[in-house]
Order: structure tokens, then sequence, then C-alpha cells
């Protein structure tokens, strides 16, 4: 008998993703049981992992399972598992929210584009909220594992904003998901049609998936029940006996994922430290990806039994797009995030683990195609790499991909291939950091590289400037930032000395501007620029001073020196003006100039719009 009957609206983000999912995933609407099976099974898992410290969970039950059933007369479709289950509250909680960080921004994204939503929503991870793509209302009976059977709960919705729930009497233990299938969706009341959907993307679930023998079984008898997957633990197999398409459907089940996976690695580690490991490669990014406490991490098994689903110890930060399974049987039972963060066998798992997954990015990198999609995808993470992960700063190097001033596509030049078109002697590795790519395109520091035939990497990316100031060197060349100190290219630094000694126009120029930069100096680096920037060997540029104030953190100050090109027409004539305050005007201009060419804004933005309009309308009167 049930009581305790209330409705409840759903929230915001609910109501928004169910219609999304409705109007946008029509075309691959099978997906719907995966995500419920795969629901049932982390129940089954979670079940045997509480029950390691309390069996009375199990109630004398006996082992989980996974129930499938159909009624091709009433329309319905019933997915059962007698795993953990859930109290009201949790049903409450799990069913009537998305408590999951960044839900607004990644519902912002969405974009009504059926093809894009769809995509987003795989990253997203559709869950229970799949069974509204067939089904026009949706219950659920479900009673937590050892209460007592009247905290039975049953919960109901046809998915337009607002939910009911009551407590009843269960018996059973775990959950049933029913489902009133919509009339254009009756085929998945079709046991044949249930029966080969299970087999195509639920074949691995580590729990068996049963199917009455004959309609007439309803609830019967253990015998009376078929099992459709092999319910084997699909890491534990042989990789020999493992196709593909088993392998991309596991990592379907394992991520939510819509997509395949980029490239993966199964392997197993025999003696002192046991373990085995299924990584796989994503080939799109999580909305959340960049929100450092969201959840990440490996799916944790000791013995088969699961442990924990983001077990985030075996892996450094930059590798958090990684998905996958370890299993290591010799880490106790009872292990939890705080024991695995001191554990010493982690440790040296974690070490092994990096550097499996190094080693197969080295190979997917073989393969152009999906190399760039990766790199689109999680190249600034990788980044995060080479400050985090010292032991294997030279193995990530390696990975990266820039644009150049030989191939300006996003991720097109790896360092290695850079090396193998330097220039004869070359000793060096030169890049340029800035804001965009037009930017660094465009900029004053290259026209002596362009003029030399030197090529140049063009570093845009938000850590960019982070990442160099800890990788030094590759392959024993120092990488040197093209903007910044004098560079020893320079071949007329000595006549440059000569010049900055006897040209009067430089010391006029560092009386005028002394206050704004550190020195002025000529230069060789210009070919058909007036002037540009140059920062000293240890200020801070321009994306870590952002990165640090937007972090709340105190920013040094500093001052570039600006190095002028004495060959050039403006400066010829600024050698000719001889009234201060004109003078003044039109040094101010060039540095003005300067800083808008390095992507920054002078500190009074206004007064160089004053300054413009003047030379403008001075230029306007004599013509």
């Amino acid at each position: 008998m049930s009581h305790d009957r209330e409705t409840r609206g759903f929230q915001a983000e609910v109501s928004r993703l169910l219609h999304l999912m409705v109007h946008s995933l029509y075309s691959n609407r099978e997906i719907f049981l995966r995500e419920l099976i795969s629901n049932a099974s982390d129940a089954c898992d979670k079940l045997r992992f509480q029950a390691l410290d309390d069996d009375s969970l199990m109630e004398g039950q006996g082992d989980p399972w996974i129930r499938l059933s159909v009624d091709p007369d009433a329309g319905t479709l019933t997915i059962a598992d007698n795993g953990i289950g859930m109290n009201r509250e949790e049903v409450v909680e799990n069913l009537g929210t998305i408590a999951r960080s960044g839900t607004e921004k990644f519902l912002a994204s969405l974009t009504g584009d059926r093809q894009k939503d769809a995509q987003l929503i795989g990253q997203f991870g559709v869950g229970f909220y799949s069974a509204f793509i067939v089904a026009d209302r949706v219950e659920v009976f479900s009673r937590r594992a050892g209460e007592a059977a009247d905290q039975g709960v049953h919960w109901e919705s046809d998915g337009k904003g607002e939910f009911t729930v009551e407590t009843l009497e269960r018996e059973q233990r775990g959950t049933a998901v029913v489902l009133h299938l919509r009339d254009d969706a009756r085929e998945f009341a079709d046991e044949h049609r249930v029966r080969a959907i299970v087999r195509q993307y639920s074949d691995h679930v580590a729990f068996p998936i049963r199917m009455p023998k004959n309609a007439e079984a309803g609830d019967g008898e253990e015998g009376e029940w078929e099992t459709l997957n092999s319910a084997t633990a699909l890491w534990q197999r042989s990789r020999q006996d493992i196709s593909d398409e088993e392998y991309q459907n596991f990592y379907r089940h394992l991520s939510h994922d819509f997509q395949d996976a980029l490239t993966w690695s199964h392997n197993q580690v025999e003696g002192n430290l046991e373990y085995t490991s299924l990584l796989y490669v994503p080939a799109r990014a999580p909305f959340d990806l960049y929100h450092r406490e969201a959840s990440r991490g490996l799916k944790l098994y000791v013995q088969r039994v699961f442990i924990m689903d983001d077990a985030e110890q075996f892996l450094p930060l930059y590798l958090r797009f990684i998905k996958g399974v370890i299993d290591a049987p010799n880490l106790p039972l009872n292990v939890s995030r705080e024991l695995l963060q001191d554990h010493g066998p982690v440790r040296k798992i974690r070490a092994a683990l990096t550097k499996r997954v190094l080693q197969m990015l080295k190979k997917l990198a073989g393969d152009d195609d999906k190399y760039a999609t990766f790199w689109s995808q999680f190249g600034e993470v990788l980044k995060e790499g080479i400050g985090e992960d010292p032991d294997n700063r030279e193995a990530i190097a390696a990975l990266l991909r820039f644009p150049s001033t030989e191939n300006t596509a996003p991720g097109a030049v790896s360092l290695d291939q850079y090396l193998e078109r330097a220039a004869e002697g070359q000793d060096k590795i030169y890049y340029l950091l800035a804001d965009n790519l037009e930017a660094a395109r465009h900029s004053p520091h290259l026209e002596v590289f362009r003029k030399k035939g030197i090529e140049v990497l063009l570093l845009t990316g938000r850590v960019d400037e982070w990442m160099v100031n800890y990788l030094d060197e590759y392959q024993g060349k120092k990488l040197v930032n093209a903007a910044r100190g004098q560079l020893d290219m320079d071949d007329r630094a000595e006549e440059a000395k000569a010049e900055q000694q006897d040209n009067p126009l430089i010391g006029r120029l560092t009386e005028t501007l002394g206050e704004r930069v550190a020195e002025v100096r000529p230069t060789g680096r210009l070919v058909e620029s007036p002037a540009c920037l140059v920062l000293g060997e240890d200020e801070l540029g321009p994306q870590m001073r952002m990165m640090l104030e937007a972090a709340g953190q105190p920013v040094p100050e500093s001052k570039p020196a600006l190095e002028v090109n004495l060959s050039h027409p403006l400066l010829e004539r600024l050698q000719n003006i001889q009234d201060p305050e004109d003078f003044a005007e039109m040094a101010e201009s060039l540095l003005d100039q300067a800083l808008l060419a390095e992507g920054q804004l002078p500190k009074d933005p206004a007064a160089t719009a004053r300054r413009l309009n003047r030379l403008l309308q001075e230029h306007a009167e004599r013509t």
C-alpha cells in the first residue's frame, strides 16, 4: 500500500535537457537501453562493494543481476536490478536534479541544432533521462538494500515538468524502471529487438543480463531466465578474443559517449606489481574538462570488485581526459581515496600508466588526422604536463604541436619537425608568444627571421607562456623567445652599439620616454617596422601577467625596452623635428604604435586617440 504521495517540479536544467534529448536524439534512440543497463550495472557494483563491510545488505537474495522484460500488449519495457537501490530522498535527488558542476555552462552551449546538440549531450552523459527518448511515461520502483520492505519508493513522470513520488511496500531490493513506450517506439517492446540491442551494446557488462525464455515466464524461477551477455569483465579477457567493436562498445558504456574512442591500450602486468588496465583516449572533450574540481580518474576494481568511479590517483591531472579501468588485485579491498594517496604500489602503477598513455599518444601521432582531432580537443591540457611532470617532460614535449611561420594551421608543427627544417648551423628553437594567431603572424619581431629564412613557432595558447617557463630546451636545443632580450643572431650588434652611443636621437627618445620604457636602443631585428617593444630576459610576459591578475596575485612592475629601426623613414623624420612638444608627441605615438603591434593597449587610450587625431588633422591640412 502506498502513502506520502507528493508532486514536485523538475530542476529547470532537467526540464531543458529532457526536451532537447527527446528532440535531438531521435535517430539514436536505442542508446537509452545501454544507458539504463549501465545504471543497473553501477547499482550492482555498489551493492557488492558496500556488502564487503555489511553482508546483511545482500538480504539472502543471491548475487546481483539485471533483468529485462517486455509486454507488447501494454507497450512496456522493464529494466530491473537487485543492486543497491535508492531510498525516497535519493530518488528525489537522483531523478529530479542534475548535481553536476558546470551544468549551466553546458546547457548554455546547446544550440538547437539536432546533430550538434546530440554530440554535446553525449559529452554530458544522458543516463536515466534517456528513458524519455522512447517513453512518454516512466515509472521507477526502488528500495535501498538493508532498509525495511515498507520503505520502497514509487517515482513517476511524463517528463514534461513534474514528477510524483510516494512510499510503498517492496520486498525486492534494488530498482525497476518501467518504460511506457511511445506509439512510434513500440519496437522496443519486442524481445528480439531488445536482445539484439543488448548483444550489440552491453555484452561486456560484468553482471548477467537476463530475459524470460518465453513470454509466459514472467518473474519466475531462475531457470526460466536466459542470460543474454557473456557477463565477464571485458578487461579480464584476452586481447586476442576481443574485437574492436567490443572495445568501442565498452568505451561507450564506460564514458556515456556517443562517439568512438580515438585509440585504447589494454595491458596486463604480472609479478610483484600485478594489475590490469584498459585505457581510452576520447575523440571529444567533456564540457567540464577545465573545471579542476570536476570528477575525473579511472574506474577502480580490486579483486574484480568495484571500488570507486573516479580514482584520480592513478594518472596525473594533465591526463584527466583519459577514460578507463584499472583492476589491481593486490590492493586492500577496503581501500579509500586517502589510502590510495599514500599507498606505495599506487605510485608505481601511476608512473607506469602515465608512461603507457604517453606511448599511446606517440603511436596516435603517427595518424595525422586522428592526432589533429586529439590535439584540437586536449592539446591545451597536455601542455600542463610540461610543468607538472618533469620526469616525462621530454616525452610530452615530443607530443606538442604549434602553428609556425611555415605552417599557420593550429597544431601543425612538432618540435621534431621544426628541428628537421632548421637552417644549417641553427642551434636554437625560436618562438613568439601572442594573444592570437593574427597578432603573431603580423608581429614586427618576425621581420628579421623572415629575412634570414628562419622558422618561428607561434604560441597563442592560454598556458603557453607558463609552459615555456619549464621547457627551456628540447633535444639539446635551447628555446628562445623572439621578442625577449637581445638576439645573438643580430649581425648588426656591434654597429648598433656604436649607433646607440653616437646617434643623438636615442638620447632624445630616452629623455622623452624615460618614464615609460626601460631603455631605448637601436635594433637589428626590424626590417619594415619603425619600432618594437622587447621584454627583458626575466620579465613577465602579457599572458602571465593576465593569469596572475585574474588569480588575484600581485604582479611586479616591469618596463620593456623600445627598440627603434634607425633606417626607417619615420625615424629619419623624427630626427629633424626640433620643436620639443612636436617631438614628444611623435615619440609617444611611436611607443603607442609599438604597444598596439604587441596586442596591448596604451595606458591612456584617450590620449593616444587625441594624438592620432592631431596628426591626421595636420596631414589633412598639408594635403
